[in-house]
């Protein structure tokens, strides 16, 4: 099906506005068109998009069960056309098609400074119904009105006056309407960017009922789901009609019990001046009808209503992007249980549409955020085709020069947004490297070269982007210590504003522009030159592979060069800058256990304690465990107090916070949860290759190498691969650890028992088990196997 095709003779429409209201105050507007049928269709199809969101209505009924649409894309250069079955929906004589169009992300408030109109100033909508071949599409004989949403913002929240109209009520005949408006800039003439959707849709997906309700004040009533989420408050029983009622989402509770947001408000760069956190929506009763707001969405645990003369039925609706659920993990420690599902619905609250950073505070797409959380997402769901969509807007908005946005979609698109400290940290490394990074955790996931090859041309302008940075400009710093340049720092990236490794535990962010953060950005060059050798490899590119592997042989030089020591010390000896090296490969071969050795002890004198900001928390218990220090690893893991993952569960997380104190910042922010990943690879022991072959990628080929600590006497997973299910699970029975592994068909496993030993396994049901030798360590085992067919 060609969306533009089909929408080929429909012409854009905007509603009639002759004033436009401030951002946060904008009406929803109803779009109609009514037309006669001589008998009922035998096929009806809708094919529909819009700048802003949209509903559709046919005869007064809402089309469809997905929420946000057309959802959030690189507005000009991809915007999604949704179609629909509206059949059953038509009839002989009068029918009507209603569109109720909102803001949304087009031009709604968006991002840290919460800006409008980021995309344009104007919603629109495009639409073409066929029925039976007679063509029914937008054009001059639309009519619009304001609807009874009287606001509607995704940041700010929806007012509804429920005493006016609903959608798809008021005849054309009825007073109020007005023509339409056809837009006729460029943006509007350009049908190429008018794409079919490739993700799975924003649905609501569940309801909650509230855990407590509270009423701190007259008139006030405090719901608490018991469940940080995104989505809406749904209401029934407003009270007589008139009746004026204002609910607030938020986090957190203050001392006296009322719903606060100040730890989401964000400020203006320029001026310091805190912004408004929004998530406010008001609704005026009819007397009958309940209240959903669906043009907003709120990132929240607590609702407080306020003006209540009686006491509403009160509930939750999640609201995020349909992941199927891939992955499953438990243990004999609860608390690991509890920490994996509280990664799960940080990730959940924060996959609608794309992957945001938080849904409340900012709601971006974040590169940073997705780069580091891409491969613990694939463990517990699906998430190709989510990842894919905002892989094809990453490379829409990415520059001319090749530099990625900090966010994508990016309200600025493909250039800089006037912002001066934005402008100056777009291309950041470690969140542009998502370019590469992300693609090849879909690649090592789900096996699809095509991820590559159509990701490719963005991998290479990233890669050549940064690697130009380091060749032409020194920082000013270095320059001064050292006026003469030594041949390798042409390949030292230290300039141009990076946002280094990110609220790292008792240090101030240093977000300068001018500041120096050369040991993390050459470090990640590095790391991306050589998975972009290992694509080229893939694909055929022999010549890109050799000279890409070249470059990345040089920026490893040039790290060490400038940031190690002869004897394994580094030059910023944080457990990040340890932990990055060891786990980029960044460190010689003899000199590794050194570098482990020094990360271990840095952990040490944290008290065993997270020492990791943004960028390397997710790869700290894995590079100590596979560099000779699993006890240290445990440590950390189970350890309580501030930072930890397990004291966020003491204190009441439910979601993933930003900061590890729940001071400040999002409370649903997930990043470090993707310690969870180590739950699947280290604890039960499901690794994929590190740099998987054409015939490997998927879990065709993968390791089981259970590595029990942490006082855990039985661990099992199951994920479910593009081959098949993958289940695992083993058990400490007094002196003998037993293990049984499910290989899919069409896979191969190799199995590391504790004891050393690695046995391939075929497809099918396997168990084996080591038993612990006399006296000796919680390695020391020796084999013999069960049910073990087929092993060799």
């Amino acid at each position: 099906m060609d969306p533009q095709a089909r929408l080929a003779a429909a012409s854009w429409i905007e509603p009639d506005e002759p004033v436009i209201a401030p951002p946060g105050e904008r009406p929803a507007y109803q779009l109609r068109r009514e037309f006669s049928l001589s008998t009922a269709p035998a096929v009806a199809t809708v094919w529909a998009t819009a700048h802003g969101i949209y509903e559709l209505f046919v005869n007064g009924t809402r089309v469809g069960d997905q929420e946000l649409t057309p959802g959030f894309t690189a507005y000009r250069r991809r915007l999604q056309v949704h179609s629909y079955d509206v059949t059953a929906m038509l009839r002989p004589g009068t029918n009507s098609l209603e569109i109720l169009l909102s803001d949304g992300w087009f031009r709604g408030r968006h991002g840290f400074l919460r800006k409008a109109d980021g995309f344009g100033d104007r919603v629109a909508a495009l639409l073409a119904c066929d029925v039976d071949g007679l063509l029914v599409a937008t054009g001059p004989e639309w009519r619009s009105r304001p609807s009874r949403i009287t606001a509607a913002d995704l940041m700010d929240g929806q007012q509804v006056d429920l005493r006016l109209p609903a959608p798809g009520t008021i005849p054309l005949d009825a007073p109020g309407w007005r023509p339409v408006h056809t837009p006729t800039n460029a943006l509007y003439a350009d049908r190429q960017r008018l794409v079919l959707p490739t993700a799975p849709p924003v649905r609501r997906i569940r309801e909650l009922t509230p855990v407590a309700v509270t009423h701190p004040a007259n008139g006030i009533t405090v719901a608490d789901f018991g469940q940080n989420l995104n989505g809406w408050v749904r209401l029934t029983g407003l009270g007589p009609a008139g009746t004026q009622l204002t609910l607030v989402h938020g986090e957190q509770l203050d001392a006296a019990g009322l719903v606060t947001t100040d730890h989401l408000r964000a400020f203006d760069f320029a001026t310091k001046r805190p912004l408004p956190a929004g998530q406010v929506d008001v609704v005026i009763s009819d007397g009958q009808a309940a209240f959903e707001p669906r043009h907003t969405t709120h990132g929240f645990r607590y609702v407080q209503v306020e003006g209540l003369v009686t006491q509403p039925e009160i509930t939750a609706v999640v609201v995020h992007t349909e992941l199927q659920a891939t992955g499953s993990f438990q243990c004999s420690d609860h608390r690991l249980d509890a920490l994996h599902e509280v990664a799960i619905q940080s990730l959940l609250g924060n996959a609608c549409d794309i992957p945001t950073d938080c849904p409340q505070r900012e709601r971006s797409g974040f590169t940073g955020d997705w780069q580091v959380y891409v491969a613990t997402a694939a463990l517990t769901h699906d998430v190709s085709e989510f990842s894919g969509k905002w892989l094809r807007d990453l490379a829409a908005d990415q520059w001319p020069d090749g530099r990625v946005p900090t966010v994508t979609p990016n309200p600025a698109g493909a250039g800089p947004s006037g912002s001066p400290f934005l402008d100056a940290m777009e291309g950041s490394a470690g969140w542009g490297d998502a370019a590469v990074f992300v693609p090849w955790e879909l690649w090592r996931a789900y096996g699809d070269p095509a991820v590559l090859e159509r990701q490719y041309d963005s991998m290479v302008r990233w890669v050549d982007y940064a690697a130009n940075c380091a060749a032409v400009r020194r920082h000013p710093d270095r320059v001064s210590r050292r006026p003469e340049p030594a041949p390798y720092e042409r390949f030292v990236w230290d300039t141009g504003g990076h946002f280094g490794e990110w609220l790292e535990p008792g240090e101030i962010p240093n977000p300068d522009p001018a500041a120096d953060h050369g040991i993390v950005a050459t470090a990640y060059l590095a790391r991306s030159a050589h998975l972009l050798s290992r694509v080229a490899d893939l694909l055929g590119r022999r010549e890109d592979a050799d000279r890409y592997e070249v470059l990345a042989a040089a920026v490893r030089g040039a790290w060490q060069s400038e940031y190690l020591t002869a004897d394994g010390v580094i030059a910023v000896a944080t457990q990040a800058n340890y932990v990055r090296a060891l786990a980029f490969r960044l460190v010689p071969e003899d000199l590794r256990t050194a570098v482990a050795d020094r990360l271990a002890g840095l952990v040490a004198e944290a008290d065993h304690h997270v020492g990791t900001g943004f960028l390397s928390t997710g790869l700290l218990l894995p590079t100590l465990a596979d560099n000779g220090h699993l006890d240290a690893a445990y440590r950390v893991l189970l350890s309580t107090g501030v930072p930890s993952w397990l004291e966020m569960l003491d204190r009441g997380a439910t979601t993933v916070w930003e900061r590890w104190d729940g001071s400040d910042g999002s409370l649903n922010h997930y990043s470090k949860g993707a310690v969870v990943s180590f739950l699947y690879t280290h604890v039960v022991g499901l690794r994929l290759p590190e740099e998987p072959g054409l015939d490997e990628g998927g879990y065709r080929r993968f390791t089981v190498k259970p590595q029990p600590g942490g006082g855990l006497t039985w661990a099992s997973a199951q994920h479910e691969t593009p081959q098949g299910p993958i289940q695992i699970s083993w058990r400490l029975v007094d002196d003998e650890f037993r293990l049984t592994v499910e290989v899919p068909p069409g896979c191969l496993a190799e199995i590391h028992l504790p004891d050393g030993e690695r046995l391939q396994a075929p497809p099918g049901s396997h168990t084996l088990s080591s038993k612990r030798k006399p006296g000796g360590s919680s390695g020391s085992y020796s084999s013999r196997h069960g049910d073990s067919r087929g092993l060799s």
